[in-house]
């Protein structure tokens, strides 16, 4: 029985019971410091005792189970057939000798099989390796110090501290908590945040009435909190229900249904002409003994396995995997390898403006109060500057004034505020937090302000900030003990201070006066519009706004919520730079020569946004900004033309987010979308690729999104759709090789069966009147779907994938294109192949007069060689294989070894023996390599003619013609 089932039986001792408990005694009794937290050495005792914070998760079968697995596929379980039915041919001839043929066959199983074995052990390390960047973290206080760690080392006694957006992965017991508001509708269905406080409550409480207690597997909506950690992993009350989320099947991606679709139709497919090679055998070979009845079910089995790709599933998962892996080193990390699918074929971006096309290095440059405009020097988070105001034509310029009135602004700014500055020393300070109150905090902090805030006020209660009123509130109480007419002129009348910032046009309309000289002026019409102008002179030259507000009180409003928000005192505006990143104009011309448009999407004053815009080139000079509110009231007809016209979007909340996401995918784009905040979860989870910020973002946008970007950087997106592209057509590259070279052995054994009278098999008088033994097959086929096409599965691009169109989710991964490639090679392949034995053989059409086992042993080797001509013309549909010939090391390297096997299967006497080859001498070897590369010669043909039709990748229709 786990811990949170005993806690909840009727005769458990109250102080079991951590909702039942006051805050205190629950720290009490788990011997935890609300302020300090564990000790590092104890939570590694209580680690130790309690285990890793996880629920326990099936982790698939072992080694041994999948090794044994690769034995039991359909096609390896034939070719055991054939070992059985060899074995009994073998004992029926007496069983005398070894029996080879058998011999080899099992060793090219064996051989097979830890390939395979081998391939998928690499992907499941990949993968786990993508598990653990991808993991979840929380802060919790340890040794006093606010901690971020991954949530598996989470004990109980820990004190965590909760924040919106962060998802919570441990139960708790709040020992503090400020507008704490949590959705909980993971755990008990209840689809409204509720409200938490730090009151005990009954002992038989239900889970979902437990409102000081927080639950793994929810998320924080609104405020802040600290909770006292009390269970972790399966004592959870999360982890009773585990089993039902290991239950969820998700559904297939196109990529997947394809390669599905592709199996059964290639395993028809070999059946039918399995059955087929031994009705030919059998009308062309003269069948005399029970050896040659096996001889021929061998050879028809070893085509049926050679003819199927059954490395393809795991060179598959090694491809996406490895890719993934590249991709999280560039700060993209993607949690479903199949999702890298989707990513590649991208054809809107939606992405946010603040840190993601811009620096996020905030800095308040501008300050507005009713009696001027004034200048903040200093950059970035540097808590030094300099004030210097300037002269406002508007009213009479008194520098002392304005610097008061700056320094309240600032007080307020540092007031409705929930970021941290530390400063140990002149040249050593610390900043957490959100960049944009980190960067009105550092403002504060230049002039003191931050210092004044914290001596005087003490934060009593808080309205977070929330998207839909663009606004935050604080209360403080003023603890003021000096003299009554220092506060009389700070203006500070009444025992509490609420303190609001938010955006200029939701803040100003709910000021009813402004603050000029200590005293407080009422708003008039000619005001309000001289501070239109200003805050739109401040947008133009791309700065966000912030409007900061105050109102004094004698007492508590209770409640304190949004209906606090009203009759505020305005102290002035900030306006804060945020410089674009430089590479970004650069990056999105190389999105929009890919086909991909980038449309921006901002919170910020339309005319902030235009300039932003306007200077990242992503919309033209004649560009319109449509708000949130235009959203609003469009119909979908309308919101249809609306985003055909438009790429900056201005003033945006979040269900502007979704209803913008829907409307491209009307459209039948495939966008990827960027967010980082709780309400940015629905967009990302209905966007094709949700994009969530990995430094800013919040624990819940991580969860719902697709890519996390370490760096919020928008050109790390489009390295990952450049990735993502370059992934698909690494895939492209190696079922067009397999393909082509399993099409090669497969015409080779019909067409010398059914011409075997005119290539002179038929007279040989060795057997069976085969151009290639079983044996001689499935050495081909080992070759051809082990290194080389693992090699071409990590091929770097030779062509520029980003001056293709997107694909679309819905084209066939093996194109019209690709097929034609597949039938040429294949074609060329058999024909050099029967041409290099014919050569040899007597009695043929070129005259040849050698014997059989040596002209067997040409063609063997021309196949062979073909296939590694194959994997050079495989690196692309139309780019000459002679472009960056070096430049796949892997490749070259996988080539030496396929010639070095094969050399070893030709000259060494035991496997001579084995695969029934013999020597070649000089002469021959350069008949074979001479004729396989005429594979790489018809191939070049074929692309000069794709290259002469489209000149220029952005014309062509995808991948090639």
């Amino acid at each position: 029985m786990t811990q949170a089932s005993e806690q909840t039986g009727a005769d458990a001792p109250a102080q079991t019971l951590p909702w039942a408990e006051r805050a205190d005694d629950a720290l009490r009794r788990l011997d935890a410091d609300a302020d300090v937290g564990l000790t590092s050495v104890e939570a590694a005792k209580r680690l130790e005792r309690h285990g890793p914070n996880e629920l326990v998760e099936s982790t698939g079968p072992g080694a041994v189970a999948r090794l044994l697995a690769q034995f039991v596929d359909p096609l390896v379980l034939l070719l055991l057939a054939a070992i059985v039915v060899s074995m009994f041919a073998w004992w029926s001839d007496g069983a005398g000798g070894l029996p080879v043929e058998a011999i080899v066959i099992a060793a090219i199983i064996v051989a097979n099989a830890i390939i395979g074995f081998w391939q998928e052990g690499r992907a499941i390390d990949a993968v786990a390796a993508l598990r653990r960047l991808s993991a979840p973290r929380c802060t919790i206080v340890r040794d006093g110090i606010a901690t971020p760690m991954l949530t598996r080392h989470v004990v109980p006694g820990d004190i965590a501290v909760l924040a919106e957006g962060d998802a919570v992965g441990f139960d708790g017991r709040l020992v503090e908590a400020a507008s704490l508001e949590v959705v909980e509708a993971a755990l008990t269905g209840e689809s409204l945040p509720v409200r938490k406080h730090t009151s005990a409550l009954d002992r038989d409480t239900a889970v979902a009435d437990r409102s000081n207690s927080v639950f793994s597997g929810t998320a924080i909506a609104r405020g802040r909190g600290r909770a006292l950690v009390t269970a972790t992993g399966t004592d959870t009350e999360v982890g009773h229900i585990a089993d039902l989320v290991g239950a969820a099947v998700q559904a297939r991606t196109p990529l997947q249904r394809q390669i599905d679709r592709l199996g059964r139709v290639l395993g028809l497919g070999v059946v039918i002409i399995a059955a087929l090679l031994v009705i030919a055998i059998a009308v062309s070979s003269t069948i005399d003994s029970a050896d040659d009845v096996v001889d021929a079910l061998l050879v028809a089995v070893s085509l049926a396995v050679a003819a199927v790709p059954e490395g393809l599933p795991a060179i598959l998962t090694v491809v996406l995997a490895l890719g993934v892996q590249r991709m999280a080193r560039r700060n993209a990390i993607v949690k479903r390898l199949l999702s890298v699918e989707t990513l590649g074929s991208a054809s809107v971006i939606c992405t946010d403006k603040t840190g993601t096309l811009t620096r996020n290095e905030m800095t308040v440059v501008r300050l507005a109060t009713a009696s001027g405009v004034s200048r903040l020097s200093g950059v970035g988070y540097e808590p030094f500057g300099e004030l210097s105001m300037t002269k406002s034509p508007e009213s009479p310029f008194v520098p002392n004034v304005v610097r008061s009135e700056v320094e309240m602004l600032l007080v307020a700014a540092a007031g409705a505020n929930d970021a941290t500055l530390q400063v140990t020393s002149a040249d050593d300070w610390s900043v957490s937090g959100d960049p944009t109150e980190i960067a009105l905090l550092v403002a504060a902090a230049k002039l003191g302000a931050d210092q004044l805030r914290s001596d005087r006020y003490r934060r009593m209660d808080e309205i977070p900030f929330d998207a839909e009123r663009r606004l935050m509130t604080t209360l403080d109480e003023d603890s003021w003990s000096g003299s009554p007419d220092h506060r009389e002129a700070a203006d500070t009348i009444g025992r509490y201070l609420q303190w609001t910032k938010g955006a200029p046009d939701a803040l100003i309309q709910r000021c009813t006066g402004e603050r000029r000289n200590g005293r407080v002026e009422p708003l008039t019409e000619l005001r309000l519009i001289e501070l239109a102008d200003v805050i739109d002179s401040f947008a133009d030259d791309g700065l966000r706004t912030l409007a900061m507000a105050y109102r004094s009180r004698a007492d508590v409003p209770v409640p304190f919520d949004e209906t606090s928000e009203h009759d505020l005192v305005l102290l002035g505006v900030v306006a804060i730079a945020d410089p674009p990143r430089t590479e970004v104009a650069d990056v999105i011309a190389d999105a929009n020569r890919a086909g991909i448009r980038v449309v921006m999407l901002t919170g910020d004053h339309p005319r902030t946004a235009s300039a932003i815009a306007g200077s990242l080139a992503i919309a033209g000079s004649d560009h319109c900004v449509v708000t949130g509110s235009a959203v609003a009231e469009s119909s979908e007809a309308e919101l249809g033309e609306l985003v055909t016209e438009t790429q900056v979007f201005a003033r945006v909340a979040p269900e502007h987010k979704l209803r913008i996401v829907e409307a491209f995918q009307r459209q039948g784009h495939v966008v990827a979308m960027t967010g980082d905040g709780v309400n940015d979860a629905p967009a990302l989870r209905k966007a094709d690729i949700g994009v969530a910020m990995g430094l800013n973002g919040t624990d819940v946008a991580r969860d719902a999104a697709d890519l996390i970007l370490a760096d919020d950087d928008f050109a790390t997106i489009v390295r990952a759709v450049r990735e993502g592209r370059e992934i698909f057509d690494d895939i492209r590259k190696f079922l067009r090789y397999l393909l082509a070279s399993n099409t090669g052995e497969v015409l080779v054994m019909i067409v010398g069966v059914l011409a075997a009278g005119v290539l002179g098999l038929a007279d040989a008088g060795e057997g069976l009147a085969v151009p290639l033994l079983a044996t001689q097959i499935l050495w081909i086929n080992l070759l051809t779907d082990s290194a080389l096409a693992l090699a071409l599965g990590v091929d770097p691009s030779v062509d520029d994938v980003m001056r293709e169109r997107p694909r679309r989710l819905d084209d066939p991964i093996i194109d019209r294109a690709m097929w034609v490639t597949v039938m040429l090679v294949g074609s060329v392949t058999a024909i050099v192949g029967l041409v290099a034995l014919d050569l040899e053989l007597s009695g043929g059409l070129l005259g040849g007069d050698g014997d059989l086992t040596t002209a067997r042993t040409m063609l063997f080797t021309t196949v062979v060689l073909a296939q590694i001509f194959n994997a050079f013309n495989a690196r692309s549909d139309r780019i000459s294989a002679f472009v960056q010939p070096f430049g796949n090391r892997l490749l070259l390297a996988a080539a030496a070894l396929t010639v070095a096997l094969q050399v070893a299967v030709v000259h060494l006497a035991p496997l001579n023996r084995a695969f029934d080859t013999t020597a070649l001498d000089v002469s021959r070897w350069l008949v074979c390599v001479g004729l396989a590369s005429l594979v790489l010669v018809a191939d070049e043909l074929r692309k000069l003619v794709v290259r002469s039709r489209t000149p220029h990748p952005s014309g062509a229709s995808g991948h090639g013609a």
